[in-house]
């Protein structure tokens, strides 16, 4: 608790052996992966001493993404009964997001509806692209169908970009400067372009009720809301409100991104109502994220708002 809010942490990551092991080159490699692995005493404790109540944990990048095809739906179907014994173990301070086998979109979408209905998971995680293609593609769109049906938002959050984007864009910096693929830059740009994309494909005119969710402070888009609406309103453009759409059906978190602007900014663009506090486990560390509250000079009811509130009524908690 925090000045008798309860704080609970939305982008908490973790990964299951079976399924970090089809990992493929650096993705499948973290100095991090001893607590990645660790569903106990060791998160506990860390939650514990930054005063963390509970964590919605999700699988790391990029999850079930780039599975293949065959594998893909058993496969994630182990891993999300695993964590949702994970959660029942401490289910005061553990909630899940399921991981999806997006590479077979209609079973992605059973497996959401299993996982919210049975296994009581609050919303899943998509992580990048499914095997190089963008989910604004009309093929996965039954997941969106189901999280609408489900009333359950659907968390995009990064993973490492296309290899051509890559080889294109940092080649040159990688090797010097690793992460600029990662949190620097590349994770920014790959998953602003996929909320953007959603936008531009109509996918909330069809699906009016669908809750998507952002890391990083809305992945600079809050920040570039008026530009991008003012730019598809000019002549020659079919007629979309990206602005309007994007503060109806996002939400942001701050995980990772610990910056007083960056707040401001978000409240004035989308209201507090839109924003939740997250940390990005075990990338950055707890005290970090509440060593930034501390310093926030906002009202009681926005803290408490941010800390919790937005996200008990989101997720029913």
């Amino acid at each position: 608790m925090y000045q008798n809010c309860p704080v609970i942490a939305l982008e908490e990551h973790y990964w299951d052996t079976e399924l970090s092991a089809q990992f493929i080159g650096a993705e499948g490699v973290s100095p991090l992966s001893h607590l990645l692995t660790e569903l106990g005493d060791v998160r506990l404790r860390a939650m514990d001493e930054s005063g963390i109540d509970m964590q919605i944990l999700s699988h790391g990048a990029p999850a079930a993404q780039k599975l293949a095809p065959e594998i893909c739906v058993d496969l994630t179907r182990r891993v999300n009964d695993r964590l949702a014994e994970a959660c029942a173990r401490h289910p005061t301070r553990f909630a899940g997001f399921a991981a999806l086998p997006t590479p077979r979109p209609d079973e992605a979408a059973l497996e959401l509806e299993r996982c919210v209905k049975e296994l009581g998971f609050k919303g899943a995680m998509i992580h990048g692209l499914t095997n190089g293609v963008f989910h604004d593609d009309k093929r996965f769109w039954p997941i969106f169908a189901m999280a609408e049906k489900l009333d359950v938002p659907i968390y995009l959050h990064p993973a490492v970009p296309h290899p051509e984007v890559m080889k294109i864009y940092y080649d040159e910096y990688a090797r010097e400067f690793p992460t600029v693929i990662r949190p620097a830059w590349g994770f920014t740009v790959e998953t602003a372009t996929q909320a953007i994309r959603l936008i531009l494909s109509r996918v909330f005119e069809t699906h009016t009720k669908l809750k998507i969710v952002l890391g990083h402070f809305g992945e600079t888009l809050p920040f570039l809301l008026w530009r991008i609406n003012q730019a598809l309103q000019r002549p020659g453009q079919d007629a979309l409100s990206f602005r309007e759409t994007f503060c109806k059906h996002f939400y942001v978190t701050t995980s990772g991104h610990f910056s007083t602007p960056a707040l401001v900014c978000t409240m004035m663009e989308m209201g507090m109502d839109r924003i939740m506090f997250a940390v990005d486990y075990p990338y950055v560390v707890n005290a970090d994220a509440m060593k930034w509250i501390d310093t926030l000079q906002i009202s009681g009811e926005d803290r408490a708002k941010m800390l919790g509130g937005n996200a008990q009524k989101l997720f029913r908690l």
